[in-house]
């Protein structure tokens, strides 16, 4: 099935379906949340953020899969760097960034002198020969100790709720983007495709939490446009130490707070949650009391 035809039918289905459920939370974006419920109609709850369900470091550390490194490892290099001092870096688990794009953020991440964990999808080639395409020559041996790389899944929520995480580069799935923000931490924006480019324009313009690297167009394009490393290098320096940094992150911390509210009994999710398992509730009731007449 192709993209169009898939959004097709995922339009059709909201339409003919009972309501929405959204992986959100009201306080995250009440103006498009009043919009929808107000001017287009739909029925909607606001459940999120599903993220926070992941209590315990165990929970945290196997979200989504079982993760490609030891969880022990990844906190014992954590707890080495003082707070806010790693940028980590993650670009979802469907995309791989071309070798050329890949070499244009490591020297952006050697220039900036930031420390950063960084997710590499596996690549098809794992020669050497084919790994020095998108590494500058000797990167990974002076990277030792101020980088981490993780090939494979990451236990990303562990790592982002870590004090010594600073900073996420990111594609902007909603995924991602939610557990960016009930972490706490401000993001770095490259989205990649579809709706990636305004979940980018909420966290850059709306909530003031994160900095784009210009990134403008989808990255399956044929002709698509290489984010140069000036570009990411100074998107890194602005997030991490520049003179915005530590106001992006104070409000990334309101908002993580807003949504650890959300989800606790009385919060808008979690009431949100209540009223329609209630008026499910009272469809089956009514449906039951139509059949019995």
């Amino acid at each position: 099935m192709n993209f169009t035809k898939l959004m097709d039918e995922i339009s059709k289905s909201i339409v003919s379906s009972y309501g929405v459920l959204t992986d959100s939370f009201f306080e995250l974006e009440p103006a498009y949340s009043e919009h929808y419920r107000m001017e287009i109609k739909r029925k909607t709850w606001h459940v999120g953020p599903l993220s926070l369900c992941n209590r315990d470091m165990t929970d945290k550390a196997e979200r989504g899969s079982l993760s490609s490194i030891d969880e022990l490892e990844c906190m014992t290099w954590l707890a080495k760097k003082n707070p806010n001092s790693v940028l980590y870096i993650c670009f979802g688990s469907f995309f791989n960034h071309p070798a050329a794009q890949l070499l244009e953020l490591a020297m952006a991440l050697e220039a900036s002198g930031q420390n950063f964990i960084w997710v590499v999808r596996e690549r098809k080639q794992t020669k050497l020969a084919e790994k020095e395409k998108w590494l500058p020559e000797g990167f990974e041996k002076r990277m030792e100790g101020k980088g981490l790389f993780i090939s494979g899944w990451a236990p990303q929520v562990l790592i982002l709720d870590h004090e010594a995480v600073g900073g996420f580069m990111t594609h902007c799935g909603w995924n991602s983007t939610l557990e960016g923000v009930t972490a706490g931490v401000p993001m770095v924006t490259w989205p990649l495709a579809a709706e990636q480019f305004c979940n980018e324009a909420l966290i850059t313009d709306v909530l003031k939490i994160g900095i784009g690297v210009g990134a403008l167009e989808w990255s399956r394009c044929e002709q698509k446009l290489i984010v140069r490393k000036e570009a990411i290098e100074k998107a890194i320096i602005q997030l991490m130490v520049g003179e915005e940094a530590e106001e992006m992150r104070n409000r990334a911390k309101v908002l993580k707070e807003m949504a650890r509210r959300a989800t606790e009994e009385g919060g808008s999710s979690y009431s949100d949650l209540t009223a329609l398992l209630e008026e499910l509730r009272a469809l089956e009731t009514s449906k039951q009391e139509f059949a019995a007449n």
